[in-house]
């Protein structure tokens, strides 16, 4: 692994900073907290400044694709609003509910990171 992705893994022992899975050494993403936002028409970059080191943390794909640009507190919003959606639009869901096999808990989005005693993202980063 490459020095700087090392680093950036070693920074949760090698765990999703918002789940809180277990990452492979391959095959995770380095997400930027705040987002670097690109113009995938000119391939620019539209906020460079958020392009350091110090903005990255590792992710697996599956919530590194589901946060894509938003923030910390924009993450969390459309996790909780899922419950939501599945009611509305998943029959498959519904059925599994009403038979016991799924129960909704209420609970609040609490990302792994929090859970570690880390109320704030990293150093260099507003996180929200």
């Amino acid at each position: 692994m490459h020095p700087k992705r090392k680093a950036i893994y070693d920074r949760t022992g090698g765990r999703c900073y918002y789940c809180g899975s277990v990452l492979a050494e391959r095959g995770w993403h380095a997400d930027h907290v705040e987002a670097i936002r690109r113009n995938w028409w000119t391939n620019t970059c539209l906020n460079p400044e958020n392009d350091t080191e110090a903005n990255k943390v590792p992710a697996c794909a599956s919530c590194n694709r589901q946060k894509g640009p938003l923030t910390v507190e924009q993450f969390r919003e459309k996790i909780a609003a899922f419950v939501n959606s599945l009611n509305l639009y998943h029959n498959q869901y519904i059925v599994a509910k009403r038979y016991g096999l799924v129960q909704e808990t209420g609970a609040p989005v609490t990302f792994w990171f929090e859970r570690q005693g880390n109320d704030t993202p990293p150093e260099g980063t507003k996180g929200g």
